[in-house]
């Protein structure tokens, strides 16, 4: 067999034990727009489904990025998790409006922070109800701009995130509970206190790391117990092997659009 002949098998393997990757689109499928409020600037890339139909309702999915993609590029913020909703099945079989928001450089999507200790191990403070950050408030204010839209379907709109997305999740589920028919927060973390608004109001689907040394996987540990504690039924995916990368692992879940899609407000 020629070395052109092993390259084409061993591609045409891959793409059939992991569907995902093949037939994928380019990010630059995803439109720009800006929600501008006084103060509030949110840059965020949207992507509409195949065929799109105004006169129809769609599902409405937000994802938050972590801190890494913060900026006002209005592109960083699509570093992770965009091939699956570009996948043409999943385009096809689940179709949904996707919104990618941007945190500024300076922002932060929860109203927690984080420090160091003297070993250099970072420590986090998420604290009970408070005001949202000046990011959270632009992002409240795009997603009504979104709901606004005649052809969203409010009774299917979804959030995630991985790592600072993920405690902006948890933040967003406390904030808007009876807006959010399902939701997956992936590394992230949050005060357990907040639970009991939405426990028993959003279904929740939780990712971690076993070895994430950023957001250790007890703060995901934590939201899983209060959130049963509070009468909830969360889903919990525990990596064994994964760092703080979980977010691969998590967005390559056969199970997640599925999951998602089959909760409605």
């Amino acid at each position: 067999m020629t070395a052109k002949k092993i390259l084409l098998s061993g591609i045409l393997g891959l793409s059939l034990l992991f569907p995902f990757l093949s037939k994928a689109q380019n990010t630059s499928s995803f439109d720009r727009g800006t929600y501008i409020n006084k103060t509030d600037t949110i840059p965020y890339r949207f992507l509409f489904p195949e065929n799109f139909d105004p006169t129809k309702k769609y599902a409405l999915i937000f994802v938050l990025h972590g801190s890494g993609e913060r900026g006002n590029n209005n592109e960083a913020q699509l570093k992770y998790g965009t091939q699956l909703f570009l996948n043409d099945t999943i385009r096809a079989k689940y179709p949904a409006i996707v919104v990618y928001p941007q945190c500024p450089g300076n922002g932060w999507w929860s109203n927690g922070g984080m420090k160091k200790d003297s070993s250099g191990k970072i420590i986090w403070n998420f604290v009970e109800g408070g005001k949202p950050t000046p990011a959270m408030e632009g992002l409240l204010g795009l997603i009504s701009q979104w709901l606004d839209k005649p052809y969203v379907d409010k009774h299917r709109v979804y959030v995630g995130g991985l790592s600072m997305g993920g405690m902006g999740t948890f933040e967003l589920l406390r904030r808007r509970p009876d807006l959010f028919a399902a939701a997956f927060p992936i590394c992230g973390g949050d005060n357990g206190l907040n639970a009991k608004i939405y426990a028993k109001k959003v279904p929740v689907w939780i990712f971690h790391g076993a070895k994430d040394d950023v957001v250790s996987p007890d703060h995901s540990i934590i939201m899983v117990n209060a959130i049963k504690a509070a009468g909830g039924e969360p889903k919990f995916t525990l990596y064994p092997n994964d760092g703080h990368n979980s977010w691969n692992d998590a967005f390559a879940e056969p199970d997640l659009i599925p999951w998602l899609f089959s909760h409605k407000k």
